[in-house]
C-alpha cells in the first residue's frame, strides 16, 4: 500500500525535446514538459478541450533513454512520484515548482517499455 501514497501516472505528449544535463557526479538528468488533455461537451453542445502541463524529471539510465529517443510531440506514458521544490534566485525572488519524477516510461503506440 505504500506505493500508492505518492504515485502519478500520466499519458501525454512532450512539449519540447528533453533537456539533458550531465552532473558533476557523472549522473544524467533529463527534464521536459508533458501535456495531458481532456475533452468535454459544454451545455451548448460544443466540444471543449483542456490541456494541463506537467514538469517531468528523469534520472540516470532512463535519462539517457530520453536523450536518445524522445522528441517534441512524442506520446508517452510515465509512472512516477510528485515532488515540490523551492529556491531563491540571484535577485532574491522566491520560486516554487512541482515536478513529477518519473521512474518508468512507456512509448505509447509501440511495444517498448523502458524501466530504470
Amino acid at each position: 500500500m505504500n506505493t500508492l501514497r505518492n504515485s502519478v501516472k500520466l499519458i501525454g505528449r512532450l512539449g519540447q525535446d528533453p533537456e539533458v544535463k550531465l552532473l558533476d557526479t557523472g549522473n544524467k538528468v533529463a527534464t521536459f514538459s508533458l501535456a495531458t488533455s481532456e475533452s468535454y461537451i459544454t451545455k451548448e453542445g460544443r466540444k471543449q478541450e483542456q490541456t494541463q502541463w506537467h514538469n517531468i524529471v528523469v534520472w540516470g539510465n532512463l535519462a539517457v533513454v530520453c536523450e536518445k529517443h524522445l522528441k517534441k510531440g512524442k506520446e508517452i506514458a510515465i509512472d512516477g512520484r510528485l515532488t515540490y521544490r523551492n529556491w531563491e534566485d540571484k535577485n532574491g525572488a522566491k520560486h516554487f515548482t512541482s515536478e513529477v519524477v518519473a521512474n518508468e516510461l512507456l512509448f505509447v503506440g509501440t511495444n517498448g517499455e523502458i524501466k530504470k
